[in-house]
């Protein structure tokens, strides 16, 4: 898109000189007299020719969470300060710190100068500002109660970031156990057992008779070693293969049917679903988003594949005129709790501070169930990797035995 130069006067008759990117000279014009601009001169930037490489390729794109909770908390105190949205914005991207965010705002001004909406600008980075900012931003901007909805956007975010770094620090523990548990094993089995077998074939000779448990494990190592470069290579693609289908359509729903069903696990799988149901269907709700629009945005904002397929079977039901309690208290996925919580909420006109009380309390059971599975995780990984080191060792001292009494004999 055309980028083009202004000079204009504004209403105070002071000169404005600025730069804008839109299609043509007649929707610069249009959307400078938008501002109560009269333009004076408008000159389209020639594209630069030649050579030119770009180094931007290797800096950071994504906007960090605790940056963009700070750059809405900040945009709230702005515009409830009567600061001018633009120039809140050009002051909030001249301070930036994250270089990310910074080119960000760059884009938006521009396009926010060109008579956009704000929600309309920040869509164009939906990895960063997500359906559910956009559509926050959007309903404020309408109902004119913007710094309020900024406030909400902040806590929400604030709220979910918490969750995730609980069950983040919850699953750090275990990923290293088993990532010690797998190399330890692979070493094992490539340098420590073959020398054991050497070993053990110079103590009792080519044709002495070894426990089964002992030929196993030379029988384990004796393949590894053999085919390490195929075995090795195999196992990290189907690591990376599983990952890769498991962020396909069909892959996460698999994955997500499986989780539901794992004992431990589906508990804390389903309230931070619930959790994160009710938190960002009252944001919504508070809003003033429809309903239906609501359960659309929320639907892909629970981070489950089985919960998005029922939130949108109930949009279709409430369209129909059944009401969204009723629905949610039938469905199996929900507790019983939610759809009369809601239903309370229906009843009495104030359905968004009743679901923010559900997910302040499924986010407290998030809590105690992540520290419940942490302390069960942790002896359940140490078994595993005695019994790894038990049958190693067991496998060894058998035949050690066995040949002593032997020689002893």
């Amino acid at each position: 898109m055309p980028q083009f130069t202004y000079i204009a006067i504004d209403p105070d008759k002071k000169t404005v000189n600025g730069k804008t990117e839109l299609p043509d000279r007649a929707s610069v014009i249009a959307a400078l007299q938008k501002q109560n601009l009269r333009p004076v001169s408008i000159k389209q930037v020639k594209a630069k020719k030649g050579f030119s490489l770009n180094f931007n390729i290797f800096e950071q794109n994504k906007v960090k969470g605790d940056q963009l909770v700070i750059f809405t908390r900040q945009l709230s105190a702005m515009t409830g300060a009567g600061v001018p949205l633009l120039r809140s914005l050009t002051s909030l991207e001249k301070h930036a710190e994250d270089q990310a965010l910074k080119r960000m705002l760059g884009e938006i001004i521009k396009k926010v100068e060109g008579g956009a909406p704000l929600a309309e600008a920040l869509a164009m980075f939906p990895n960063t500002f997500n359906d559910i900012y956009v559509n926050m931003v959007r309903a404020g901007e309408t109902a004119g109660i913007l710094e309020e909805i900024l406030k909400r956007l902040a806590k929400q975010q604030e709220k979910s970031a918490a969750i995730r770094k609980k069950i983040k620090s919850a699953m750090a523990y275990p990923l290293v156990l088993v990532t010690i548990t797998v190399l330890a094993f692979f070493g094992l089995m490539l340098f420590v057992v073959p020398q054991i077998g050497t070993i053990l074939t110079d103590l009792g000779g080519p044709d002495a008779e070894l426990p089964g448990i002992t030929l196993f494990m030379l029988g384990v190592s004796g393949i590894i070693t053999g085919y390490w470069y195929l075995i090795i290579p195999g196992f990290i693609g189907i690591i990376f293969g599983a990952i890769r289908f498991i962020k396909t359509t069909r892959g996460k729903r698999i994955f997500d049917t499986i989780v539901l069903k794992i004992p431990a696990v589906n508990t804390i799988v389903r309230k931070v679903a619930v959790a994160r149901f009710a938190r960002t269907f009252s944001a919504l709700m508070g809003a003033g988003v429809a309903v239906l629009e609501c359960l659309d945005v929320t639907s892909r904002a629970v981070g489950n594949v089985l919960y998005e397929d029922a939130l949108k079977n109930a949009a279709k039901s409430v369209k129909n005129g059944r009401p969204l309690s009723a629905i949610i208290e039938e469905d199996p996925l929900f507790p019983a709790i939610v759809g009369q919580m809601l239903a309370v909420g229906e009843e009495t006109g104030q359905t968004d501070t009743v679901l923010i009380k559900v997910a302040d309390f499924y986010e407290e059971e998030v809590d105690l169930a992540i520290e419940s599975i942490s302390a069960i995780i942790e002896p359940v990984m140490i078994v595993l990797m005695g019994s790894m080191v038990g049958l190693i060792a067991a496998s060894v001292m058998t035949p050690i035995a066995s040949l002593s009494q032997n020689i002893s004999s």
